[in-house]
């Protein structure tokens, strides 16, 4: 008879072990609405995505605002 083994597991290492699979799961989903669609992509400037994008883009102007590397957003 198998029983169901129990394992525990910190916040931390949760955190350590489930950032690189949804980071990858979310890039293999944007990888395929790119390719689906043919059309270029638009955010409408009432969106709340629009207005965060363009804070970022400011902050990045104005040098108060770091951006990471693909490596090292992607764990690659």
């Amino acid at each position: 008879m198998n029983t169901p083994q129990q394992i525990t597991i910190g916040a931390n290492e949760l955190q350590q072990v489930l950032e690189p699979l949804i980071r990858r799961i979310i890039r293999e989903e944007l990888f395929k609405v790119i390719q689906q669609t043919s059309n270029i992509f638009f955010l409408s400037p009432d969106t709340p995505l629009y207005k965060d994008m363009e804070e970022i883009a400011q902050r990045k102007a104005s040098h108060d605002i770091e951006l990471l590397p693909h490596d090292e957003v992607w764990n690659e």
